[in-house]
């Protein structure tokens, strides 16, 4: 990520800290918009254009659009394409993000869109078969949707039915599985929360993530746990937030000393 890209980012969440408390109208709208940007390389190229001012985002972006999306996401969308982005490509993911965000703020307080993301990946990695039918390039979007309404329907929240909607449709040649682990981490950031990515031969006990956590947190973040059971790793654990990666697995020993050995 780019320098630029890091600024435009800070810029819309800080226009969204702005607007308040936002509703789940917002967010889709924002998905929406986004889907037709990135359907039109003219459009993008207009919205990106460092050398027109904002009004003339707004102009364009109200001629595109019209009373089509809500007022507070016209201005998230002119207020992201007023700023400079690294490319054409941040920017798409940045309209996205944003979305996710203002998704998260819908939210009612105890409500875990990211638990549900997690666990939506979950089915979809552990399902072959619909694995491929939400990630094929062949599936049509509206096929994609169906499934996805039919499976998540009166089952998940509508913020976790309209993100997964979006990513089936918008794929952008990511897959499946990194786009829901990616917004499922937006979506603890904005409510304060660190995602734990914590893989184990077998299931760890309520004690024990809590011990993890407690060890874990820093800064006065809290931590939210992506569990994953992997039998391949033998025993210990491994664990990954961001980048960081601290990994105690078995597997992970054996192959270090395989490596010293062969060394």
């Amino acid at each position: 990520m780019g320098s630029a890209t890091r600024q435009a980012l800070a810029g819309s969440r800080a226009a969204l800290a702005e607007l308040g408390r936002a509703d789940l109208k917002v967010a889709e709208d924002l998905l929406a918009a986004e889907r037709t940007i990135s359907g039109s390389s003219q459009l993008r190229a207009a919205l990106t254009d460092t050398e027109a001012d904002a009004a003339q985002k707004r102009a364009l972006v109200g001629a595109v659009f019209g009373s089509r999306i809500a007022p507070d996401a016209v201005t998230l969308l002119v207020g992201a394409s007023s700023s400079r982005w690294s490319d054409d490509q941040d920017f798409l993911a940045g309209i996205e993000e944003l979305a996710y965000r203002a998704a998260a703020e819908s939210a009612p307080e105890g409500v875990d869109i990211d638990a549900e993301l997690f666990a939506f990946e979950r089915a979809v990695a552990s399902d072959s078969e619909l694995e491929l039918a939400l990630g094929s390039k062949l599936s049509a979007p509206e096929a994609k949707t169906k499934i996805v309404d039919r499976l998540l329907d009166g089952k998940a929240t509508p913020q976790t039915i309209a993100i997964v909607r979006h990513l089936v449709q918008e794929p952008r040649g990511r897959r499946i599985g990194e786009m829901l682990r990616h917004a499922a981490s937006v979506i603890a950031n904005q409510r304060g929360f660190d995602i734990a990515t914590v893989t184990t031969a077998v299931p760890l006990s309520d004690a024990q993530l809590s011990r993890l956590e407690q060890g874990l947190a820093q800064d006065g973040r809290r931590i939210r746990f992506d569990t994953i059971v992997d039998p391949s790793v033998l025993g210990g654990v491994r664990v990954q937030i961001g980048d960081d990666v601290i990994d105690g697995s078995v597997a992970s020993r054996l192959s270090s000393l395989r490596q010293k050995l062969a060394g």
